[in-house]
């Protein structure tokens, strides 16, 4: 596939609104992906302008994306990335590349309905919000989906944000300012939605019901989800901090207290010949307590590192620019 820069030359056609695909995976999923791309230019006013940033995908979604948006009645752009930066760094790429007003985020499984991106894009035009966030009232997903997620969203409002909707947030939509600031944001190993909601602005809550996945399986599994809380800990809160000082200081009260206790048993005669089970036993505890320590220390160390070296978040590899098929061939070549 030839590449064009994304910043080529050429008509403005961007439409006021820009839809955002992350990419992964995703090869059997193509076809109807594309067919919601254009029910979703019908259904928003103005059209769409579509994003698709394909996230390192070792199958044929480059070549399929490429030849179905060639032939699209919208205008649209598709980012490779180098390599596999995960579905918060394709993001950022595509709002970093898109223009237009208004911008929404849609994952590539087609879990989310067509009328939710709709009315997130209808919200932002009506002035009603700066972010309009897609919260879950419902899933369509076998039971253990279900919990696992509930449980996910749960520890994340209970410990990390609690503004955030009890069905939790997947995709949003958002105007021009808010995407502006929301770019600022450079930090590494950070949590996309604690972003969100630490931003501010004008919010809007939109309902919907998650449908079931019909190709495929999510990458989106416990390992992700794990290290993904564990950023947004460490992140937006200091509670492994808090339970540090809470267990140190559980610790020395424990230490004193059993102290105590050796010390009024040798005085009174009860112990006879001093053993060491209790002191190994607190030398383990206490050393154990100190590794526990040093180890979420360590993490919030890292990620201070991490964001010191000022790497990029992802790298595009290719870009290029598709423009609708109903223009004529002049304007289509000065695009290329």
């Amino acid at each position: 596939m030839s590449s064009t820069p994304a910043t080529a030359s050429g008509p403005d056609l961007t439409a006021e609104c820009t839809l955002i695909v992350p990419v992964y995976r995703n090869e059997e999923n193509i076809p109807q992906l594309l067919d919601r791309f254009a029910q979703l230019n019908q259904q928003v006013s103005g059209g769409i302008d579509v994003m698709c940033v394909v996230d390192g995908s070792p199958d044929r979604c480059v070549e399929l994306l490429a030849n179905g948006l060639s032939s699209a009645p919208y205008p649209s752009h598709l980012l490779v990335l180098s390599r596999n930066f995960g579905s918060f760094a394709a993001i950022r790429e595509g709002l970093k590349a898109a223009k237009g007003r208004y911008f929404a985020v849609m994952a590539a499984d087609l879990q989310e309905p067509s009328k939710l991106i709709a009315d997130s894009f209808a919200a932002l035009q009506n002035n009603e919000c700066d972010v309009a966030l897609g919260t879950r009232v419902a899933r369509d997903d076998p039971w253990m989906t279900r919990l696992v997620s509930g449980m996910f969203w749960g520890i994340y409002r209970t410990f990390i944000q609690r503004e955030l909707p009890r069905g939790g947030v997947d995709v949003f939509a958002c105007n021009a300012a808010f995407r502006d600031e929301l770019l600022k944001l450079h930090e590494a190993n950070t949590s996309l939605v604690g972003q969100l909601f630490w931003l501010g602005f004008r919010r809007k809550l939109i309902p919907y019901v998650r449908q079931q996945r019909q190709h495929g399986r999510s990458a989106w599994r416990f390992g992700p989800k794990l290290k993904y809380l564990l950023d947004s800990i460490y992140s937006f809160s200091d509670l492994p901090i808090k339970i540090f000082v809470a267990l140190g200081v559980f610790g020395v009260i424990t230490s004193v207290a059993m102290g105590l206790v050796v010390f009024i048993s040798r005085i009174s005669g009860a112990i006879d010949v001093p053993g060491y089970s209790a002191t190994v036993i607190a030398i383990v505890f206490f050393a154990g307590l100190n590794m526990l320590g040093l180890g979420i220390i360590g993490s919030y160390v890292w990620r201070a590192y991490e964001n010191t070296k000022a790497r990029p978040l992802a790298v595009v590899m290719h870009a290029r620019r598709f423009v609708p098929s109903a223009l004529s061939s002049t304007q289509r070549k000065s695009t290329s």
